[in-house]
């Protein structure tokens, strides 16, 4: 390509995702032959149920393999709807249904169909690490407000009533989060909620994609649930990624009060990727509709698992872990370690040097907080083996204890 060649300015403004290479790394690694364990993804080690494959392999053989409406198929938009009634007590026609090729596009749709240079979108932070790209690329402006172990990792009315000002947009809300797994409990969205009824120009996107992954007999609610007078300027986004582990099928979904917005989302989509896969979207349809007497065992795993990983991790020198109400990440302190020197002579100044010094010496690969606007820490997830994990917990221990 000619040096001459020019990118545009909006790539400069964005970050490569951090996730994505600390995955890319550690596959490399093991094709090189190291003995690696991969803490970075974010999907469900369990594979799709053999029901909704089934429903895959049906859609094929009925030819169901045409385009379909850029927004998705009637009979998934109405699969959806029923959802939400049944799960949400949220009531949503057919028109007000966008459905896209996973949980990303549906949020960057809705960012580039109503964000306008200037436009602020509040984002607690951590924050999962796409959405302030996401918004920039949109041409907004994110406005990370940090939410830390004091807050358990969770938005405050107080701390939302300060970020909001005359540009703001959106609020940007995700419970159970990425990468804390911190999820907020009705009270607390009633909270948030009466702050906004006072700011009508501001309007809330919910990231539910982790909604079934609760844990300890925590009830689930999202905020237009809570707060009806809020339905008409709510977002509800969701998909079938991680409770049905679908993540590579590419299905995710949202439903709106405002059938304009839903419009304006459809023209994005008919502009850039057109509808999602034809197949994926009748699977998606078998996911929704079929059985879900999967979801109670699949939880209690990761509840097994979080369980473990949060009394390793606290068991590491320096590491202070929470115990996370739901998803599959927990997101320890290590402010502990900080200033410490590894045994390759390295000083551990942030948690970028952490997670690459844990990298080198014991081939674990973990996130570094600093990616999810939130330091010193790191994001662990145990979306994997229990063996992997209980290996992983012993290296994580030993690369601390050899920290001097």
């Amino acid at each position: 390509m000619s040096d001459t060649f020019r990118f545009s300015d909006a790539l400069d403004r964005v970050k490569p995702s951090a996730t994505i290479a600390v995955t890319t790394k550690a596959n490399e690694l093991k094709r090189a032959g190291h003995d690696v364990i991969g803490l970075g993804a974010g999907e469900p080690d369990f594979d799709t149920p053999d029901n909704i494959k089934e429903a895959a392999i049906q859609a094929i053989r009925d030819g169901k393999t045409k385009y379909t409406p850029a927004d998705g198929i009637p009979e998934l938009k109405e699969a959806i709807c029923a959802k939400f009634q049944r799960e949400n007590d949220l009531t949503y026609t057919p028109s007000q249904i966008h459905i896209a090729p996973g949980g990303k596009p549906v949020i960057y749709n809705a960012f580039l169909a109503t964000l306008n240079p200037g436009d602020e979108v509040i984002i607690p932070a951590p924050y999962w690490v796409s959405y302030p790209d996401m918004v920039l690329l949109a041409s907004g402006t994110p406005v990370p407000v940090e939410c830390g172990p004091n807050a358990n990792y969770k938005l405050t009315p107080e701390a939302l009533e300060a970020a909001i000002t005359p540009n703001t947009k959106w609020l940007l809300l995700n419970s159970p989060s990425n990468p804390t797994g911190a999820a907020y409990t009705k009270d607390e969205l009633r909270g948030l909620a009466d702050v906004l009824l006072r700011h009508p120009q501001v309007w809330v996107m919910t990231d539910d994609m982790y909604e079934h992954l609760v844990y300890d007999d925590f009830e689930y609610f999202t905020i237009a649930q809570v707060e009806p007078a809020l339905y008409d300027r709510t977002l509800t986004v969701n998909g079938v990624s991680k409770a049905y582990a679908m993540t590579g099928w590419r299905i995710g979904y949202a439903g709106g009060g405002s059938e304009k917005l839903i419009t304006a989302m459809r023209k994005v989509i008919s502009q850039t990727t057109s509808n999602p896969c034809s197949i994926s979207q009748w699977a998606a349809v078998e996911a929704l509709n079929g059985t879900q007497d999967f979801l109670p065992e699949r939880r209690a795993a990761y509840q097994k698992r979080r369980d473990m990983v949060v009394a390793g991790l606290n068991a590491a020198e320096g590491l202070t872990c929470p115990t996370p109400e739901g998803a599959f990440y927990v997101y320890p302190s290590c402010a502990g370690v900080i200033g410490k020197t590894s045994p390759s002579g390295k000083v551990i100044e942030t948690d970028k040097d952490f997670a690459a010094e844990l990298l080198e010496q014991e081939k674990v690969a973990i996130v570094f907080g600093e990616a999810f606007g939130l330091s010193p820490a790191f994001r662990v997830s145990y979306a994997t083996s229990t063996e992997a994990l209980q290996e992983a917990l012993k290296r994580i221990q030993r690369f601390c204890a050899n920290l001097s």
